[in-house]
């Protein structure tokens, strides 16, 4: 259970870090710091962010898990398949995250006239900030959610509990330097800016363990049965 919510926890926060939604990541952190002579509205507004990115991924699983779970037949299917799938997707996933596999999904971007509208909305601005973030699902964003986090969820029991946790992921490191700019911490700004080296690797470092993972499922569900 540990590991799973950990999982999910992961997976949030490397959306957060990759180099497709960091635009829209810094855009979040100038916006959480622009009223940094106020820290406390800085810090409630930064728990209203990761609120506003939890809920909405909460209700958009929520609604893909439980759509499929309700329906007997499928539920059925998932249950004696779901297993033997798992292998391919986080292959795929994991060859995705090595730049092997690319594909393009729709992106969202503010414009600094409805930023200044939502930082002048204090702590509702940033939770409307958070939400309207979460829907732009960049292909990492989209590889990681609907191609590793809502298999992950449906193999569970505690499924429903994992888009919550990845939620507050991908809020987790825009709120760490916003609050870091608050307490005058610079350099925070700089790093920043250089997390798409992180994330380089750590990208890598979880595709490698996917596509492990993945050939593990496989040779464990899947080739069995061709053994038979």
């Amino acid at each position: 259970m540990i590991v799973e919510l950990f999982t999910a926890l992961w997976f949030g926060i490397l959306t957060s870090i990759s180099p497709c939604p960091l635009a829209n990541n810094i855009a979040a952190v100038s916006f959480l710091s622009k009223k940094v002579n106020h820290p406390m509205n800085v810090l409630f507004s930064s728990f209203a962010y990761i609120l506003g990115r939890m809920v909405t991924y909460a209700v958009i699983g929520a609604i893909i898990i439980a759509s499929l779970v309700s329906v007997p037949s499928i539920a059925g299917f998932l249950q004696s398949y779901m297993n033997k799938f798992i292998g391919p997707i986080l292959i795929l996933v994991g060859l995705f995250l090595f730049d092997i596999i690319k594909f393009n999904t729709f992106s969202l971007s503010i414009s600094q006239e409805k930023q200044n509208k939502l930082a002048d909305s204090g702590v509702m601005g940033a939770f409307l900030l958070g939400m309207l973030f979460a829907l732009s699902f960049c292909p990492i964003a989209a590889a990681l959610f609907f191609g590793s986090l809502i298999p992950l969820a449906l193999n569970s029991k505690i499924g429903i509990i994992h888009p919550f946790i990845y939620g507050i992921g991908t809020g987790i490191p825009v709120a760490i330097f916003a609050v870091g700019i608050m307490f005058g911490v610079k350099s925070f700004s700089k790093w920043f800016h250089k997390t798409a080296k992180i994330e380089l690797w750590t990208r890598r470092v979880t595709g490698a363990i996917f596509i492990l993972v993945g050939i593990y499922y496989i040779w464990s569900y899947i080739v069995p049965l061709k053994d038979l």
